[in-house]
């Protein structure tokens, strides 16, 4: 097993996180500071947790962590998380009526990543749906001046995707942590400043900005 591996798989067992994963998510929030206390954040793709407790341990009891993801977790939570097992593509009335009752979110963070074939291609483009779903998420329950960051997998498609991410945020930047395993293709858009949906008018039409 690889050093770096060896490290973040035993530091998670040591501070009682169900993946290494959280490492992630610290590195990128000490970069980018992205969570406050009392804040709601939305977790995409959250099983088995790591980034809930990681979101939890910022926000903190006056703040709210709604999580979400297709597989079940026997991670235990704080009282003020929320989770729930839902299909990002095909979610439920009940869970998008939770949404904005919950909502605006000040955060919504995507981890989701496909079940991986080893087809460099496939997997990719299965990123690209996960990514391009969790936006529209975003963009759907983040409060104007809200941060998001999703993971996506590097490929021709990455381009178009940071594009999008451009018009409806201040500030889009690419980052890798180093607990990141340096063989893998992922890396993380964070997009910060939402810029907000524009105002339909009385005809129900979206006026342009």
């Amino acid at each position: 097993m690889k050093k770096y591996r060896d490290h973040y798989f035993l530091q998670a067992k040591q501070d009682n996180y169900p993946a290494r994963s959280v490492y992630k998510l610290k590195e990128i929030d000490k970069r980018f500071r992205l969570f406050h206390a009392g804040q709601r954040v939305l977790d995409l793709g959250a099983a088995p947790g790591s980034w809930t407790l990681a979101a939890a341990e910022r926000v903190g009891e006056t703040g709210l962590v709604i999580a979400a993801d297709i597989q079940n977790t026997t991670t235990t939570f704080p009282r003020f998380v929320q989770f729930y097992q839902e299909d990002v593509f095909y979610r439920t009335p009940a869970f998008e009526a939770l949404l904005c009752e919950s909502g605006p979110f000040d955060v919504v963070i995507s981890d989701m990543a496909p079940r991986t074939t080893g087809h460099r291609s496939t997997d990719q483009a299965r990123s690209a749906a996960l990514c391009e779903e969790a936006l529209a998420v975003a963009i759907a329950h983040l409060k104007k001046g809200g941060n998001f960051v999703v993971k996506v997998f590097m490929g021709p498609d990455v381009k178009a995707y940071s594009e999008a991410l451009r018009r409806s945020f201040g500030s889009v930047k690419s980052y890798k942590p180093a607990s990141s395993r340096s063989e893998s293709f992922e890396t993380f858009y964070v997009a910060l400043g939402f810029k907000g949906l524009p105002a339909p008018d009385p005809g129900g039409e979206i006026i342009p900005e």
